[in-house]
């Protein structure tokens, strides 16, 4: 059954079109998924829909009695004392009435003397709460408790004003009231922005299961995947369906871009082919033919040739390399100086070309842990140590490093000092271009500044990327061409990201923070391994709870020293090894230092720089080797 639709739908600002011509249709348990390059008109398209915000051209029906709930994608920020769980109370005000209303016959049935008015009113209050036992009236907290405890929200923060809420917490609030009202259509504008993995997960599952339609904005193409089942894609001003979830829109817009690509070359050649026989024999013995070839040629409706968006080019590359060991930790212990410790870190190491994702839950203190690494934030014990030749740089979450007075031009040319023409034709590849370069960062949207501030990051030839949240705001295509460019980096990369999806396609390995046990998991693989391995654990666990046998005391000891044996022998074998490469090393560094000498005999340049660089690197390599040596090295 049909419940929504547009036709010939059209959006214009200041007399440039956004959109026309729409004709669409929404269906009862449709999932939609709406998705396209920024800037497309996505929120104006849900904003129209919900009925907030009206057309230039054309209309948008709903059929009669249709609840639209519609979440924003920056919602206003509430100023008052009402409380996450009233504002969450607001969807069963219907409900509540009913309560009101059984209490008020339970006291009148109380103080009914009168026999037969008596019955009559047992009678009409015996309806009353079978209605309200059928709509939910006996566990309606319980629903509002795992709405807004999968949503993130701990039991202590019930009772929060809404006012003391940040911006992101007001969303989630907001998103839980629109799930417990339950709407006919869900119209959802970036629900993941502001969630973690598992809450993100949780919602996931929980649309499975929605009783209504739903469309929705996201990035998340993992939750794409897993909620819709029908795509459309908002492109130069017009809407193209496609049935399927986000993977399988990718493989028919694919195909579609490449047919219609092949049918707009096949037309042109026929085009060129017969515009040629009329220039021929206009004037010759054929005049009649090439006259009814120029009419038919005039008649053809002709093809456009399919047209695709501009994309970010990232050149990104580390301008020197590090040693091999690039970060590690010993004794560890993240959090603030006058707060309980956050957790507490195995002895880690990040190699050379690693990619490391770190995965935790909203207030697990994986920006702590970044901010421990750049030294903003001491360490409650233990150590962080970066290896040598490592240059880092960093991507913030809240992007603190742009300064938002200063124009996009200016924040270029702080981190490198180009000539003008050179550092805007650097920024037109990601997509500043004219006057856009003069604009103040304050002023830009998220994913602009988001792509200002990667344009500042690829400046710095760093070698040692850490990325804090490096796709929020970026469109979907902008999150495949940062993948591709990472996965080819040269270099090493940490970073922090709630998407599944890009986690999987570049993480060498992963750290996970446990806030149960305050600690953390240290994996090879993506998130899907990860995934894995966890439910691998959780089965294992459920199996040896049941069939294991406590262990006597001379199994324990017998298991420890076992242990200890394996962990001697390994440490002799690291320190073996070690020894080797140390010698290896300086028997490089002689030969080097004898081809150096050489070389400036000859006074060969080129040779001397060459043959420098590789000794510092040599060097800076043994004094490693030898850190690690003395560290392993019994006393």
């Amino acid at each position: 059954m049909t419940i929504l639709t547009t036709r010939s739908l059209g959006k214009y600002f200041g007399g440039q079109d956004i959109f026309s011509d729409l004709d669409l249709s929404i269906n009862h348990n449709d999932r939609i998924a709406l998705v396209g390059p920024n800037g497309e008109g996505k929120t104006t398209l849900l904003r129209i829909l919900a009925g907030l915000e009206l057309p230039s051209e054309g209309t948008a029906h709903a059929a009669n009695g249709l609840r639209i709930g519609y979440l924003e994608q920056h919602p206003s920020l509430i100023s008052t004392d009402s409380s996450v769980w009233a504002l969450a109370l607001n969807a069963f005000a219907d409900l509540r009435q009913q309560e009101v209303e059984l209490k008020l016959l339970e006291a009148t049935l109380a103080e009914e003397t009168d026999a037969s008015r008596h019955d009559g009113l047992l009678k009409k209050y015996g309806e009353a709460q079978a209605q309200f036992e059928y709509a939910g009236g006996y566990n309606y907290e319980h629903t509002i408790d795992q709405v807004l405890t999968g949503l993130g929200f701990k039991p202590d923060q019930y009772n929060t004003p809404l006012a003391q809420l940040s911006g992101g917490q007001q969303s989630r609030a907001h998103l839980a009231r629109l799930l417990l009202e339950q709407p006919d259509l869900l119209l959802l504008d970036e629900p993941t922005n502001h969630l973690d993995l598992s809450s993100v997960e949780w919602l996931e599952n929980y649309l499975q299961n929605w009783p209504g339609a739903l469309v929705v904005v996201a990035h998340d193409r993992y939750f794409l995947d897993k909620v819709t089942t029908r795509v459309w894609e908002m492109a130069f001003g017009t809407v193209e369906v496609y049935r399927g979830n986000f993977s399988h829109y990718v493989a028919q817009r694919a195909e579609r871009f490449e047919r219609r690509r092949k049918e707009f070359e096949a037309q042109q050649e026929l085009i060129a082919r017969e515009e040629d026989f009329i220039q021929r024999n206009l004037a010759g013995q054929r005049t009649k033919e090439a006259k009814g070839r120029r009419k038919r040629l005039e008649r053809l409706a002709r093809l456009d040739r399919p047209r695709e968006h501009k994309n970010v080019s990232l050149p990104l590359q580390a301008t020197l390399r590090s040693g091999d060991l690039v970060l590690a930790t010993h004794g560890l212990v993240v959090g603030y100086p006058d707060d309980e410790p956050l957790f507490t870190c195995p002895d880690l190491e990040i190699r050379r070309g690693n990619r490391v994702a770190l995965l935790g839950p909203n207030g697990a203190g994986k920006t702590t842990f970044i901010k421990t690494i750049l030294e903003q934030v001491e360490p409650k014990q233990g150590v962080v140590r970066l290896g040598a030749g490592v240059e880092i740089g960093y991507f913030a979450q809240t992007q603190a490093s742009l300064n938002l007075g200063a124009t996009v031009l200016d924040e270029i040319l702080s981190v490198e000092n180009l000539p003008l023409g050179e550092a805007r034709n650097y920024l037109g590849r990601f997509l500043f271009s004219g006057d856009d370069v003069f604009k103040p960062v304050g002023s830009l949207s998220g994913g602009e500044r988001s792509r200002v501030a990667l344009a500042k990051l690829t400046l710095t030839g760093a070698n040692f990327l850490i990325l804090d949240e490096p796709t929020n705001h970026l469109d979907i295509p902008s999150q495949e061409i940062l993948e591709g460019v990472l996965a080819d980096f040269t270099g090493t990369i940490l970073l922090v990201s709630h998407d599944r999806y890009f986690i999987d396609a570049l993480a060498t390995h992963t750290w996970a923070l446990e806030p149960a046990t305050k600690s953390v998991i240290a994996l090879e693989g993506g998130y899907s391994h990860y995934l894995a391995i966890c439910k691998t654990q959780e089965t294992v666990g459920e199996t040896d709870q049941k069939a294991s046998k406590p262990k006597s005391e001379q199994q324990l000891k017998r298991e420890q020293s076992k242990a200890r044996k394996r962990e001697t022998d390994k440490k002799v074998r690291q320190i073996a090894e070690i020894e080797r490469v140390i010698a290896a090393t300086e028997t490089k560094l002689a030969q080097l230092a004898q081809e150096l000498e050489e070389a400036s005999q000859t006074q060969d340049l080129s040779r001397i720089q060459t043959l420098g660089l590789d000794y510092q690197e040599n060097a800076s390599k043994l004094e490693e080797l030898l850190n690690q040596w003395a560290e392993m090295e019994p006393a």
